[in-house]
């Protein structure tokens, strides 16, 4: 059977893709990368004889024709992808092109900017009494979004919100929280380049958002993470999960009730 492997390559650091991803990346006679956002030294591991192919200057339809040409040759062929490839990923509308010359895919997953963000200010993203939803969105651009997906209507539900491609849009999305009721001072964290050795972390506020992203001049590669979980003092706060409350009885604990 003729087959792709579509591989997460973590948000940046080379270290933070997945065994699998790395053992396949290494069995590969070919791989294709986006060299703008994939680390160089992650490609590296590649077997000496195996043909490095940078696509970030080519269009859907030249990445295909190389993938098809190299697959009908027996080549084992992998496409690495920023992070994980089920968020903005593109990886779809190449899938569809594929199966026209019958090729099929695998997917490994990695480790998605969103995580490697939280991960970098300290952040849990669901918090106990507070908020355990975590909507993944962007802000509406050039390209569009569906009707009931608009920012607004998302963020009606005060939970954390994290925003990818947003990072030239950050008064619109300033706009579109307020409308939805949210404060002035939501904490908010911006990380760009997420994992990467040059990384920058900005917190802020919701009503100081825009122009903290000026200041420190973030226009692109920057995850926004906005809600009370991002709270710099979260910690000093009484918000505690059930999971380890000794009262608590689940599977593998009996919850021990008063003094006992």
């Amino acid at each position: 059977m003729k087959k792709i492997w579509i591989i997460g390559a973590g948000p940046g650091d080379p270290d933070l893709i997945t065994v699998k991803g790395l053992k396949l990346l290494k069995e590969a006679d070919v791989v294709m990368y986006t060299d703008s956002l994939v680390s160089e030294t992650l490609v590296a591991e590649a077997k000496e004889s195996a043909e490095i192919i940078r696509t970030a200057g080519m269009h859907l339809q030249e990445m295909v024709d190389c993938i098809v040409e190299r697959v009908d040759a027996g080549k084992k062929v992998v496409r690495l992808h920023t992070g994980d490839p089920a968020m903005y990923g593109a990886t779809m509308e190449q899938v569809a092109l594929l199966k026209q010359h019958h090729i099929s895919y695998e997917v490994v997953p990695g480790v998605s900017s969103v995580f490697a963000s939280a991960a970098a200010v300290g952040a849990e993203l669901t918090i106990p009494d507070l908020t355990q939803t975590l909507i993944l969105t962007r802000a509406e651009g050039r390209t569009p979004v569906p009707e009931l997906e608009k920012l607004q209507a998302l963020a009606s539900h005060h939970c954390t919100i994290a925003m990818f491609l947003s990072a030239t849009l950050t008064k619109k999305i300033t706009k579109e929280l307020q409308a939805a009721g949210w404060a002035d001072d939501t904490p908010v964290a911006v990380v760009q380049r997420a994992s990467w050795p040059d990384q920058k972390i900005v917190r802020t506020t919701l009503a100081e958002l825009d122009e903290a992203m000026r200041v420190n001049g973030i226009r692109k590669h920057a995850m926004i993470l906005a809600g009370w979980a991002l709270d710099p003092h979260i910690h000093e706060k009484n918000y505690r999960s059930k999971l380890y409350d000794k009262t608590f009885t689940h599977g593998f604990r009996k919850g021990v009730k008063g003094n006992d």
